[in-house]
């Protein structure tokens, strides 16, 4: 794909209960600097894994996680994580979560309020910054969880189905926002998701992944061009790719309530 990858995953096998279960199975793959991938799955096919994983949160049994070409030896600020769940400390507030993230930092306390309310404002949450989580919305929190990530520069972000538990106005907001950023601040963005579309509307390329164990099944590119409106919906060829993606899935879940 790329002499120089962001990221390269090569021979990675991860198995849990003493390696009685496999989860991951030989897992290759490459992810190109500012590139924008996610992982599809069945449920069980062990996405949330390869990405703790990826971010340092767990090991693998065997197989090398590069980023810029060196090893991965535990988590590091060189990759951003956000999760479904929002992780804000209830008792800080927005801005103080966002300093909470810098304080092993080379930056000094000024410096470190200064990049939090940047990062605050860059998610458009300037006016929120002394608020408790308490007192925000869910897909407000998120957007903290999302400037604390950005907030020490990774170079890879990591998101496991950040916008799962939002309701439907608020993801599409929450995609769009995502989109500003990944365009505007060059991040190369790894994304776990089960929705089909929003993984084809976000996506250079989509990583299908087969059950069983968990494997690469399938690597889909995504052509159409950014930036992205979201009423490519209606094109006939986004709508094959989706059904192609969701083929794909459904040969891996044949006779399985797994998705």
């Amino acid at each position: 794909m790329t002499p120089h990858p962001k990221l390269s995953i090569s021979g990675l096998n991860k198995s849990f209960r003493n390696r009685a279960v496999k989860v991951l199975s030989d897992i290759n793959l490459e992810v190109a600097d500012n590139e924008f991938v996610s992982l599809v799955g069945a449920s069980g096919c062990g996405k949330s894994t390869l990405l703790a994983i990826i971010a340092g949160l767990q090991e693998s049994d065997n197989g090398d996680v590069l980023v810029d070409g060196a090893p991965i030896s535990g988590p590091g600020i060189d990759r951003g994580v956000v999760f479904q769940s929002y992780t804000l400390l209830p008792w800080l507030t927005a801005q103080q979560n966002v300093e909470f993230a810098l304080r092993e930092t080379r930056y000094d306390p000024k410096e470190i309020a200064d990049i939090a309310r940047h990062h605050l404002d860059l998610v458009k949450l300037s006016r929120f910054a002394d608020s408790f989580p308490s007192q925000l919305s869910g897909g407000m929190k998120q957007r903290v969880a999302i400037a604390r990530a950005l907030s020490y520069r990774p170079k890879i972000l990591l998101m496991d189905e950040p916008f799962g538990a939002l309701d439907a106005l608020t993801r599409g907001q929450m995609q769009e926002l995502l989109m500003q950023i990944w365009q505007e601040h060059k991040l190369t963005v790894i994304f776990v998701t089960h929705d089909v579309s929003e993984a084809v509307y976000l996506s250079d390329r989509i990583f299908v992944m087969g059950l069983n164990p968990g494997r690469v099944k399938e690597t889909i590119p995504v052509s159409f061009a950014r930036p992205r409106t979201g009423d490519e919906g209606h094109d006939p060829e986004l709508r094959e790719l989706q059904a192609r993606v969701l083929r794909s899935i459904r040969q891996e879940t044949s006779g399985q309530d797994v998705y």
